[in-house]
């Protein structure tokens, strides 16, 4: 499915047509096979509500001959159908087949119902599993420089809440739509029964629905205001949430209060308003109906001079009718509600197609390749307003060589990384890989390649073998597995440390490794890229968190991997570049000198050489 095709909706009139062609482009037309279940029980209640104009008939008939009052215009053709139907047997016998035929409609009516409703529980269970794994693989493949623009908080509450909001959207739509077909069916049958009867209801339907529309339109606007503050209060929390320690230790917990005290004011004021709206249409709902009904039965009776017997069906069909128009009123409402959260999950659809990565180009085999940058520039956003990150810069990492990135804060090495992984794409120069135009390789093939290790450790609230294997297998079961991981843990100079533990590999860490130390994670952070045996591992920062021995050992375990993959280093401390082939240093976004680490050190007027003196390293 193509999300770029969606248009807004946010601008468009409230109209049934667009929501249902929203949901269709997720279901397909099977979501409309609630509606013809609908169709099909609806003429099943009908069928045994009809009958009871032939009971009336025949309870009135028995022993006596028909009165002429039964007889001439006061009945249409439809209404003697149904007892014409049974003329075959006799009176005392027809009384019984048509309280059978009745029986029987309604429970044919309960079976069809029961599939409707299941049917349209099966659709719901398909749209939310299709929706969030959908939204899940459309994160994975949005562009850096779009999620940099964004406030996680609102990825995080599309996929909890907004898609939730959204069956309920999707619910309220197909109940409404089943009650416009069932409604319709009951009118129609009952305007057969008596016209001037039916036409007043329908008018009196219609009025009604008109009455709503300013109703609607209030709890449209609510909803949207819903939706988009629940992604604000999303956003806070999380926000609190992972500077909790922070927040906790300096006594600051509370200077987040006020912007989530005023989030939570302003959708429990969203909540009541929507709620008094609801409250209001299932008050009047059955009130309305009973009062509009009779006022048109005495009109038939005392003005018009109808006969009872088919106003008493009539009344069957069109008080269900009735509160069936009510019934819509309330569903459309309620979609409504809703729609705010489905009109959001849409748009994000579209934009994460704007902003979606190519998956096509070039695969990469496993052999390593030297990366080359020609003249590449990149800024953020729009460069006639803001000065470039890199500016024409010229940079080449040689295939199984190590090579550091150097500079002061801002001087563009972390940019330079981002590039070389194609996070970013840079807006002039060409970046090679391999000879080949970066722009023609599947990202995929090549980032698969790499091995990133930040100076925040990344961990994930598992054991330490899952979090060093990344799921690949059953650590507990398969030895070969377990076999891979402690090697890569030693490699990392962490396995002393996770023997130690009373389950060892498989001891929880906590949230984002909240049981472990800083170095401690920083290790099993750098085992984890090693058990990958990446062709190019970059190492941002990677030690900054450890250290004076750890960060030995992990210049050691370094050390061990030159010659078997290229490495590339961003760090300020010595120690971790001294053994490195070569070593660019970058200032303000261009490369001021490049040599090896020896002979820049060696010079007194290298950039390297007044930084290691003003101990920027």
């Amino acid at each position: 499915m193509k999300f770029g095709s969606y248009v807004s909706l946010k601008d468009s009139a409230p109209n049934i047509l667009n929501y249902l062609k929203v949901f269709r482009s997720y279901l397909g037309f099977r979501m409309y096979y609630v509606f013809m279940l609908t169709i099909l029980g609806g003429l099943m209640e009908s069928i045994g509500i009809m009958m009871f104009l032939p009971l009336l008939q025949s309870i009135n008939s028995v022993g006596k001959p028909m009165e002429d009052g039964m007889d001439g215009d006061n009945y249409t053709l439809l209404s003697n159908f149904p007892l014409d139907s049974f003329a075959i047997f006799s009176h005392e016998n027809s009384v019984v087949f048509i309280l059978l035929a009745i029986a029987t409609a309604f429970i044919l009516k309960a079976v069809v119902a029961f599939a409707s409703l299941a049917y349209s529980a099966y659709l719901r269970g398909e749209l939310l599993k299709m929706l969030k794994n959908r939204m899940y693989d459309s994160y994975g493949l949005m562009k850096y420089e779009y999620y940099i623009t964004q406030d996680s908080g609102k990825f995080i509450n599309i996929v909890n809440e907004q898609i939730t909001r959204t069956l309920l959207s999707f619910q309220h739509l197909t109940l409404m739509i089943t009650q416009i077909v069932t409604g319709f069916i009951y009118l129609f049958l009952g305007l057969l029964l008596s016209w001037k009867f039916g036409l007043m209801s329908i008018l009196v339907g219609i009025i009604i629905l008109n009455l709503f529309r300013w109703l609607n339109k209030y709890v449209r606007a609510i909803s949207r205001d819903t939706a988009k503050e629940n992604s604000i209060l999303s956003g806070l929390l999380i926000q609190a949430l992972h500077a909790f320690k922070y927040l906790k230790a300096t006594g600051q917990y509370k200077c987040l209060k006020t912007g989530v005290t005023n989030s939570i004011s302003n959708l429990t004021k969203f909540q009541v308003k929507t709620g008094i709206s609801v409250g209001f249409t299932q008050a009047i709902r059955e009130p309305v109906a009973v009062v509009l009904v009779m006022s048109i039965v005495i009109v038939q009776l005392v003005f018009f001079e109808e006969p009872l017997a088919p106003i008493l069906v009539s009344i069957l069909l069109f008080h269900r009718g009735l509160n069936i128009i009510l019934g819509i009123q309330y569903n459309w409402q309620q979609t409504l509600e809703y729609i705010g959260s489905m009109e959001m999950v849409h748009e994000e659809f579209s934009r994460q197609e704007l902003h979606r990565e190519s998956i096509n180009g070039l695969a990469l085999d496993a052999l390593n390749y030297d990366i080359e940058f020609q003249e590449v520039s990149f800024s953020y956003g729009d460069r006639s307003n803001l000065h470039p990150i890199i500016k024409n810069v010229n940079l080449k990492f040689s295939a199984l060589t190590s090579v550091a990135l150097i500079g002061s804060s801002g001087a563009g090495k972390s940019t330079v990384v981002d590039l070389i992984t194609l996070m970013l794409n840079q807006q002039e120069g060409e970046i090679l890989i391999g000879g080949l135009s970066s722009k023609s390789i599947n990202l995929n093939s090549w980032r698969q390649k790499i091995g990133y290790v930040s100076q925040e450790a990344v961990i994930f609230d598992d054991s330490i073998a899952n979090n060093i294997c990344m799921w690949e297998g059953d650590s507990v079961g398969d030895n070969i597995l377990m076999d891979r991981i402690s090697h890569a843990a030693e490699s990392a100079y962490i396995s002393e440390f996770i023997d130690t533990l009373p389950d060892g590999y498989q001891t929880m860490v906590g949230d984002r490794g909240v049981r472990l130390s800083g170095g401690q994670k920083q290790r099993i952070f750098i085992a984890r890229e090693l058990f990958r045996k990446p062709s190019l591992l970059i190492l941002d920062e990677a030690t900054s968190a450890l250290d004076t021995k750890s960060e030995a050992q992990i210049q050691k375990s370094i050390d061990n991997l030159k010659g078997s993959m290229t490495i590339i280093i961003i760090a300020h401390r010595l120690s971790t570049i001294r053994n490195v082939d070569y070593v660019y240093v970058l200032n303000l976004g261009e490369v001021v000198e490049h040599g090896s680490y020896q002979s820049l050190r060696n010079s007194n007027t290298s950039q390297l050489n007044k930084l290691i003196k003003h101990q920027a390293l």
